[in-house]
């Protein structure tokens, strides 16, 4: 080496020497404070001067060895790279707790009917597939329980879902892109049971991203009661996982702590995957289930309510998003407990948020989950002459503001603004061409009627005043 060169490499060193060490000393203040929000955020950490002390003893290493040991990690007490890259990962925003655990005092819904409402949607996802999504998710939980959920449209709900950035309104702010990526609260009244999702994150339907499906099946665990599991292959599992469709959503540990709350359910639903999506297939124990994509299957009656297509069959009612590729079935006992079986029809009055439902010479009307006061009433009461003793089908058309009942091969309307039934009725032809006898049932969706008749279903164009598709009954159904 020539010694002309010896000083500019003594500088060099001497250089390197000074500079790493500060870089050095600028990371670990860094990962000091991302590990002290950690600890804040989700421990319950209160830092002063004295707690900031990285010593065997402080409050703050015994936070530390407090989520190491929740995680499953090595309990050291030392920010190892181990727990630093665990704390760097996109996480449900709620503390955590050791176990499959509930909230404290172990609150839960009194009732077994629960409504959701979707304030807001995000622009990373198509409306509709978060309406799919955010009904798949509570299918998750609704398909190991007795509860059953309904979407409202307006008005307070049991949970109210809504997609928010930063500080909004609930003394819990999110964080931006990355870290906490939704939360909820336990149930009970005001915020009780509501979602809050980030909007900062990108919302997916894919394994990329964070997959609202996926976040929100773990965020209404907690709307149900459940706090976090240290069981990693949980869904109650604090941290976020890439979803992987072909795995069950749920652990042992999820379902143990669902059903401790609110018991098992009397269906069993059974995920499997096709070319495409997740589909949820069900097996009800009661072999007088009807066969939905059996060649004979029939309805009773068929109304569009909340965003949603009831079908109505004996004493099971079929719930189907028309957005949503599978549909989910219930007792009608499990929704309304005092509604009889076998209806013979049903229509929806959206702006007062209310189903209309008949059977024989009586009629009912329910609210959400709620049977109002004063039912049943009789048929005459609408103006009916006493000899009318069922009413068939009927649909409700908000743009006239009519009621359309259908009786044998005949319909009469019903004028909302006048409070009266024609005097006279129609023949069902005259008014609606092709569409021919008595039919089983009858709903409107967008700009089409869709007549039930026996096994066969018709698709009326209200514009062209004609029947414009020949369908099965099932045709709503993944058959």
């Amino acid at each position: 080496m020539r010694m002309e060169n010896l000083p500019f490499l003594l500088l060099l060193c001497a250089a390197l020497s000074c500079a790493f060490p500060t870089e050095t000393r600028q990371k670990m203040e860094e990962d000091m404070q991302l590990i002290q929000k950690y600890l804040e955020n989700y421990y319950g950490f209160k830092k002063d001067e004295k707690s900031f002390v990285w010593k065997s003893d402080s409050q703050m290493t015994q936070k530390l060895k407090e989520m190491q040991e929740f995680f499953g990690l090595e309990v050291t007490g030392i920010l190892d790279s181990g727990t630093l890259n665990l704390v760097q990962k996109r996480r449900c925003g709620f503390p955590d707790v050791a176990g499959f655990s509930t909230f404290a005092g172990e609150p839960k819904w009194a009732k077994q009917v629960l409504t959701y409402r979707i304030l807001n949607y995000t622009p990373d996802l198509r409306s509709g597939d978060v309406d799919a999504m955010i009904q798949k998710a509570l299918n998750v939980w609704s398909s190991v329980t007795p509860l059953r959920f309904i979407k409202k449209n307006r008005g307070d709900a049991d949970i109210m879902i809504s997609f928010a950035s930063r500080d909004h309104s609930d003394f819990i702010p999110f964080d931006g892109p990355g870290g906490a990526l939704a939360h909820a609260y336990a149930p009970g009244k005001d915020v009780g049971g509501d979602a809050h999702f980030d909007e900062d994150e990108t919302w997916t339907k894919s394994i990329e991203g964070a997959n609202l499906f996926y976040v929100a099946a773990h965020e209404f665990g907690h709307s149900l009661g459940l706090f976090h599991s240290k069981e990693p292959n949980a869904l109650m599992y604090p941290v976020y996982r890439k979803f992987d469709p072909s795995v069950l959503l749920l652990h042992q540990d999820d379902i143990t702590g669902i059903q401790y709350l609110y018991g098992p359910s009397s269906t069993t639903y059974e995920n499997q995957r096709d070319s495409t999506e997740i589909k949820d297939t069900i097996e009800v124990k009661d072999p007088a289930l009807p066969n939905t994509c059996g060649p004979n299957l029939t309805f009773d009656a068929v109304t569009t309510f909340r965003g949603e297509i009831m079908f109505f069959k004996d004493k099971y009612i079929w719930r189907k998003h028309p957005a949503v590729r599978t549909a989910d079935i219930n007792l009608i006992s499990s929704f309304w407990p005092r509604l009889p079986t076998g209806v013979d029809a049903a229509y929806e009055i959206p702006e007062k948020d209310e189903m209309v439902i008949f059977k024989g010479n009586e009629f009912w009307v329910v609210k959400g989950d709620t049977l109002l006061p004063g039912y049943p009433q009789k048929l005459y009461t609408l103006g009916f002459s006493k000899d009318v003793t069922k009413i068939d089908a009927a649909f409700y058309n908000g743009n006239e503001e009519k009621i359309y009942y259908f009786i044998a091969d005949k319909f009469w309307s019903y004028d909302k603004r006048s409070q009266s039934i024609g005097r006279k009725s129609s023949l069902i032809r005259d008014i609606f061409p092709g569409i021919n006898g008595k039919i089983d049932a009858v709903f409107q969706h967008e700009n089409f009627l869709y007549f039930f008749c026996g096994r066969k279903q018709l698709e009326f164009d209200l514009d062209k005043e004609r029947v414009t598709r020949f369908l099965k009954t099932n045709s709503w159904f993944p058959c």
